[in-house]
C-alpha cells in the first residue's frame, strides 16, 4: 500500500509562512508515535501517556474523519525543513460532556515539546480556524482544555475563541470554549 493515504483530494493541504498542514500518512506514525507517548506532550489532554495500540488507533481516527466527516486532524510540519512539528485540526468525539459538543466541531492542537515557545501552535490553531470558517461557515467550534494549561488558553484566545462554561471531562475540571 503506498504511504501516502489518504489521497490528497480528501485532506486539503493548507500552507501558513512556516508551516504546512497535511493529511497523515504512514510515514507519519513514528513521529505521532513519538509525541502521543511523550508526558510532557500529553500531560494536559490525558495525563498519561498513549501506548503505541491507541496512538495508532487515533491516526486512524483522524484519517476516518477526513473520510466520513470532511474535516479532521492534519499532520503540521516546518515548511522548511518538513520536520514534525505536532498535530491540530477538527474532531468530532462524541464526548460524554456537558453542555454537549454534539452541534460543534471541536478544535484541537498538540505540539512535540521541541517545537513549544515558538508560536506553532499559534499559527497551526489561526490556519485551522481560516479553514474552519470556509469549510464549516457561520457555525460555533470548540476546544477544551485543562484550566491550569495556560499556553493553550492563550491559543485559544488568540484564535478568537472564549470561555463558555467551566465543567468537567472525565472526572477532571476542564474549560469549555467557543468560538
Amino acid at each position: 500500500m503506498p504511504s501516502s493515504f489518504p489521497s490528497s483530494d480528501l485532506v486539503p493541504t493548507v500552507e501558513t509562512d512556516r508551516l504546512i498542514l497535511r493529511g497523515h500518512r504512514l510515514e507519519d506514525f513514528a513521529d505521532s508515535l513519538a509525541l502521543w507517548t511523550d508526558p510532557e506532550s500529553v500531560r494536559f489532554i490525558s495525563g498519561k501517556p498513549s501506548t503505541r495500540e491507541e496512538a495508532w488507533a487515533r491516526m486512524l481516527r483522524y484519517a476516518g474523519h477526513w473520510s466520513l466527516l470532511g474535516f479532521g486532524y492534519w499532520v503540521v510540519t516546518d515548511r522548511m525543513t518538513g520536520r514534525f512539528v505536532g498535530e491540530v485540526g477538527f474532531g468530532n468525539f462524541k464526548r460524554d460532556i456537558e453542555p454537549s459538543l454534539e452541534a460543534m466541531p471541536e478544535i484541537g492542537w498538540v505540539l512535540a515539546v521541541d517545537q513549544h515557545g515558538r508560536g506553532y501552535a499559534t499559527e497551526a490553531a489561526q490556519a485551522a480556524v481560516a479553514w474552519g470558517e470556509a469549510h464549516f461557515g457561520p457555525i460555533r467550534t470548540a476546544c477544551i482544555i485543562a484550566p491550569e494549561n495556560g499556553p493553550s488558553i492563550r491559543v485559544a484566545e488568540k484564535c478568537g475563541y472564549r470561555e463558555f462554561q467551566r465543567t468537567t471531562y472525565k472526572d477532571q475540571p476542564t474549560i469549555l470554549f467557543v468560538r
